[in-house]
């Protein structure tokens, strides 16, 4: 039977929100330590849990033999207290999964544990891989065999790769990260070693801790605070953290680069507890409802914010303008983001089950609504019409955040250029579309100075298309799926 390859396209955009990337975590136990490695990454991914929920797994390292739990699910469907007591251990890594590259299923969940002719080795990976599809061509044609569609197995067979060629494991990361291009924040454990590893640019972040005895390595700081752990500090960028034997030492990648944090990490991705190289998450989302305040002012009667990230800035907002903040808007808390939509009126009727407007609050009343970000615009719309069915005299939208015009290609699933409503748009055009009375985006000069304190300089492509690094053309989330036409 005759066939031919057909590249996959992209799914359509599911909703209107930008989605979360993914959070890791590593805990190397010290000599005579009581922490329980499996369980503390479990209540570690718990915390992270908000940046992804499609899948999760804990892998562990007992006497240097390597065990991975994983599925698809959150983190409470995927262990119990039976598959976490089975799983002793002086070292673990973890991770939850929103897929940015590569579909959702089992085989692409992480940790990925391999075996190799020198030993063992599980990755955990946030971030996305600019070159992963002409690095896994190269690997290919060496004889690789992958299992999966996630270009985090490409960087697992690329660190192997190094590793038979040099004397150490962390000595094949740093030579990895030569090679490797894009954004990684990863959590890397041998039979012997822990290693946490930042990409140079310091995309994705990444900090340390320490409990009673062990180190500790987390995309945010929230899941040190959720096991009392002590801060230490954020790896830098281009930082190969080694924990061996209970001590922590360090390296530094040969690539030189300018800093690019992604800006959106402030703006909606982190919880807002965290604090991300020197900068209150919190803090950031209300300096942006100050900055919107200064930039877009109106007169209105009470200020509200979408739940749950737009409520920082909402009060932002009204501390700044002194305008009263309200509550306008009330999250169902229990509905799951797989809730069956049923009928033709689905996205409808999921808007109005997730959230619903307070009549009390807005009746009568010109509202401010801010949001975090405006990715295809059908979600706000349907806001701004639950807000006017509720009475709303007048509805007004600020977003703490400057429109979307580009995708991102370093871990932000942010759709192709066509589907963003900014994208060859002018904000009155936007404003008719959605509904509102009118409409302001944050600055991009003032999303520079939100986060108050950070050490690093930003990336703003998806707001400026002002990239770091060379990126292609379109994002391709199934990079890796082709499917044949008989």
């Amino acid at each position: 039977m005759k066939y031919t390859v057909k590249k996959r396209t992209r799914a359509p955009f599911d909703g209107d929100a930008v989605h979360e990337e993914c959070g890791v975590f590593g805990i190397a136990a010290g000599e005579n330590s009581a922490v329980s490695p499996a369980h503390d990454t479990y209540t570690a991914l718990f915390a992270l849990q908000h940046r992804g929920q499609e899948a999760c797994g804990i892998a562990v390292n007992n006497k240097g033999v390597i065990r991975c739990h994983k599925d698809v699910g959150l983190v409470g469907a995927v262990f119990d207290q039976q598959i976490l007591d089975a799983m002793p251990g002086q070292m673990a890594i973890g991770h939850v999964r929103y897929s940015t590259t590569g579909d959702t299923r089992r085989e692409n969940a992480q940790p990925i544990s391999i075996t190799h002719v020198k030993g063992n080795l599980a990755v955990a990976h946030n971030g996305n891989l600019v070159n992963a599809g002409a690095l896994r061509h190269e690997l290919e044609l060496g004889g690789a065999i992958f299992r999966s569609s996630s270009d985090t197995e490409v960087l697992v067979y690329a660190i192997v790769r190094e590793r038979l060629r040099c004397g150490s494991i962390e000595q094949a990361v740093l030579h990895t990260m030569d090679v490797i291009e894009g954004a990684y924040s990863l959590v890397v454990m041998s039979p012997r070693k822990l290693i946490a590893a930042r990409d140079p640019r310091g995309f994705r972040p990444l900090c340390i801790g320490r409990l009673d005895g062990a180190y500790l390595f987390a995309s945010e700081s929230c899941a040190l605070d959720a096991l009392g752990a002590e801060f230490v500090r954020d790896v830098e960028p281009g930082e190969v953290c080694v924990v061996e034997n209970g001590t922590l030492r360090s390296l530094h990648c040969e690539k030189k680069c300018e800093s690019a944090a992604c800006v959106f990490e402030y703006i909606y991705f982190a919880r807002p507890d965290s604090v991300i190289d020197g900068a209150s998450v919190e803090r950031a989302r209300q300096e942006a409802g100050k900055y919107l305040s200064i930039e877009h002012p109106v007169g209105a009667d009470v200020v509200i914010g979408v739940p749950d990230s737009g409520i920082p800035a909402a009060i932002g907002y009204a501390k700044c303008s002194g305008i009263p903040y309200g509550v306008g808007l009330i999250k169902n808390r229990y509905i799951a983001r797989t809730f069956i939509q049923p009928g033709q009126d689905k996205r409808e009727r999921s808007v109005r089950l997730k959230l619903n407007a307070l009549r009390e609050a807005v009746n009568g009343k010109r509202v401010i609504m801010v949001d975090d970000s405006i990715v295809r615009g059908t979600t706000c719309a349907r806001l701004v019409a639950l807000l006017r069915d509720a009475g709303a005299a007048e509805v007004h939208m600020r977003i703490s955040a400057p429109p979307f015009r580009h995708p991102c290609f370093f871990g932000t699933d942010i759709p192709a250029r066509r589907q963003l409503l900014a994208h060859g748009r002018t904000v009155e055009q936007m404003r008719d579309i959605i509904g509102v009375d009118s409409l302001g985006f944050l600055s991009l000069e003032a999303a520079h100075k939100i986060a108050v304190g950070c050490k690093l300089h930003f990336c703003d492509a998806c707001f400026s298309g002002q990239y770091p690094m060379e990126t292609p053309d379109e994002a391709e989330k199934n990079l890796f799926e082709n499917e044949i036409e008989l």
